[in-house]
């Protein structure tokens, strides 16, 4: 099921039409300037740049932003302060959920994030509260198509250093690893030219929560796509056991 929501996401993402795409490359470049901020603006040297150029050609954003938006980065002058802060909560019948965010305001980040926490049937936790409920894993989730040797990548992940390979729902293929293996997983299997729709270090839910009621289904729903519609939220994680992709 860990991929079930996952690849979802992927799916609308990259479906998602010219005004909203707009928003998610701009997500995509909040994190190439923090990348930059923190690492210095040359993929070679800089791992977390590296990824996020990767993260961002994925959703096919166009070379010209990537670059202007390390330029900017980088740019002597610029005023631009992003912090990674995360956020911890319940959604409807106690589904844990953490929210990763880049934002330049912590007091309207947070004031937006438990605002929807609120609306849907959830509330704002404190530091800590759901964190031990999920552990950091390298996720790599390939598209999967009629010609996909399922075998092949199964063997090709492991001999590579990968946990765990699931398919799902026959449309993807998640590749699970530490995160200490990530890196090397990922361009071992790139330079046997496998592609893959996204890639990154993830905060993977240890148990799962089922949620019986409809209404309770609907609202966690509608705080998913909420948090993900705010402009300072990058990721969304939480341990709802969908039945759908």
């Amino acid at each position: 099921m860990a991929g079930h929501s996952k690849w979802s996401n992927i799916k609308r993402r990259k479906g998602a039409a010219d005004d909203k795409r707009g928003k998610i490359f701009s997500k995509l470049g909040r994190e190439l300037q923090m990348a930059v901020k923190t690492g210095g603006p040359d993929p070679n040297i800089n791992s977390t740049l590296r990824d996020a150029i990767e993260r961002a050609k994925s959703f096919n954003m166009p070379n010209d932003s990537i670059n202007r938006s390390i330029e900017r980065a980088a740019g002597v002058g610029n005023d631009d302060h992003f912090e990674e802060v995360f956020y911890e909560g319940y959604g409807p019948s106690g589904v844990a959920v953490m929210v990763r965010t880049l934002t330049d305001n912590r007091h309207r980040t947070a004031g937006d994030v438990r605002h929807l926490f609120d609306r849907y049937g959830g509330n704002l936790g404190t530091d800590g509260c759901v964190a031990f409920q999920f552990e950091l894993k390298g996720v790599l989730i390939m598209e999967r198509d009629e010609d996909t040797d399922d075998d092949r990548v199964f063997m090709d992940a492991v001999d590579a250093g990968a946990e765990d390979v699931v398919v799902i729902d026959g449309e993807a293929i998640e590749i699970t690893m530490s995160p200490e293996s990530y890196h090397d997983v990922f361009n071992t299997l790139k330079k046997d030219q496998y592609v893959f729709a996204e890639h990154g270090i993830e905060r993977v839910p240890i148990t799962w929560v089922r949620l019986e009621e409809e209404i309770d289904q609907t609202n966690m729903t509608k705080l998913i796509d909420a948090l993900e519609e705010n402009d300072d939220v990058q990721d969304v994680y939480h341990n709802w056991e969908q039945d759908d992709a």
